[in-house]
């Protein structure tokens, strides 16, 4: 599963890429960034502050695998009851993440309009 970079002009800051949810999923992981979480103790927390069961674990698990997919996050198997876990932690806070965000726009821009954007990058600059 791959996540696709979608630009939501009509919202703001992170809400123009990430689903209120997903905004919410890669903030708890910013707030633990020491320790790492397991997609059940991210689908909780999300859960808390969100109005329960507005969104599955299942799309927690698939949203986390998608940026660690991207290299926005890391993931640590660790033997449980049961068999493995995924731990995740980020490897970049919400400014790198950020920059990350603006990098892969920029890039795709340069694939697909290199003129205009060349163009519109030395009109800024001057």
């Amino acid at each position: 599963m791959t996540f696709k970079l979608e630009i939501d002009a009509s919202q703001w800051g992170l809400r123009m890429v990430l689903k209120d949810w997903q905004e919410e999923a890669i903030k708890v992981l910013w707030g633990n960034p020491q320790k790492g979480l397991i997609s059940r103790e991210v689908f909780d927390q999300v859960n808390k502050r969100m109005s329960p069961g507005s969104i599955s674990r299942a799309s927690i698990t698939n949203f986390l695998e998608c940026m660690v997919e991207l290299g926005v996050l890391k993931k640590k198997e660790i033997a449980g009851r049961g068999g493995y876990r995924g731990v995740y932690s980020s490897t970049m806070d919400e400014s790198g993440f950020k920059k990350f965000i603006v990098e892969t726009a920029f890039e795709i821009f340069m694939r697909n309009f290199p003129e205009e954007t060349r163009l519109v990058i030395s009109k800024r600059a001057q």
